[in-house]
């Protein structure tokens, strides 16, 4: 099979896996977690692992990455967020890399930690290369007896921290080449498929993206425009159309993400000697009855290191 046979295949793939999600998605519901609508600002972008296991090593050296969201008012309850990753190639066509995630919005409390192996596969031109991507991810929710404003022995209370931590599985593919890039994910690969469904509205279904990169020349040194097509639990599917710029061979970008949530994330960002990346990140609403989405600020940092 040629490679554009299988790059064309693995298209349609992608665009069917996204259609048996969204008719799936709609039989799912649990409680509401309106937080988790909005993912890290840096994974369009800057930390792509984030939403796809298949990006685990996909450059050589070792790539570390923090992120920590927050609301500017002080609401009370309004979520934090915090994500770390780090990813490597190991050689031999591997990737490998962890992540980690905790969200706190109200009382309850969820972190997810997940390991990562990743197969790059290149095609006829080594620069076409096929991804797949498997993550094991622990996951824990509880609800945060400190600050409960309530009955301490409320029975569901305690059923809801009685219940066990469970595994979950990450299943990502992707194809690259200079400039474009494809990709799918599912998050939640056991949920999906077995119904039994542990975790909280707003969680993630699945993930598709298309983005190409156009050079331009030393003042602007790229331009990437991307769409996203994502389904989330218990909610519409959402869009993301959205464009990153970089600057003076890639010491500077910017980017803006629209989301058909009605909701606008914004930033800029620095790259210090091709090892440290800062990125500064303000997500708002468009339109419709104010959440907790809107105001967010997020602070990303990378580092890149023996590349």
């Amino acid at each position: 099979m040629s490679y554009k046979l299988k790059i064309r295949s693995f298209i349609v793939s992608s665009l069917l896996l996204a259609a048996g999600m969204n008719q799936h998605a709609d039989a799912q519901s649990l409680s509401n977690a309106q937080a988790l609508l909005e993912p890290s600002g840096t994974q369009y972008f800057q930390n792509q692992y984030l939403a796809n296991p298949a990006m685990a090593g996909l450059e050589k050296g070792v790539h570390i990455n923090g992120a920590y969201r927050r609301q500017w008012s002080g609401i009370e309850g309004a979520p934090v967020t915090k994500f770390f990753s780090t990813d490597a190639s190991m050689g031999n066509r591997v990737g490998a890399g962890i992540h980690v995630f905790n969200d706190v919005a109200g009382l309850i409390n969820r972190t997810r930690v997940a390991l990562t192996y990743a197969y790059h596969l290149p095609l006829t031109n080594p620069d076409q290369q096929l991804h797949f991507g498997l993550s094991l991810a622990w996951n824990v929710q509880r609800i945060d007896y400190k600050n409960l404003n309530g009955d301490m022995n409320d029975p569901s209370v305690g059923a809801f921290n009685r219940r066990d931590n469970y595994f979950e599985a990450e299943y990502g593919m992707a194809y690259t080449d200079t400039k474009l890039t494809v990709q799918a994910s599912i998050p939640n690969v056991r949920s999906l498929f077995t119904g039994d469904n542990k975790a909280v509205d707003g969680g993630g279904i699945f993930f598709t993206a298309a983005s190409y990169r156009f050079a331009v020349d030393e003042t602007i040194s790229s331009i990437e425009p991307k769409v996203c097509y994502r389904g989330v639990r218990g909610y519409d599917n959402i869009l993301d159309a959205g464009v990153n710029v970089s600057f003076l061979n890639d010491v500077a970008n910017v980017m803006a993400v629209y989301h058909t949530s009605k909701s606008l994330t914004a930033g800029i960002g620095v790259n210090i000697l091709k090892t440290v990346g800062i990125q500064a990140m303000y997500t708002t609403q468009t339109g419709g009855i104010k959440t907790y989405v809107d105001g967010t600020y997020e602070i990303g940092a990378t580092i890149n290191l023996f590349k």
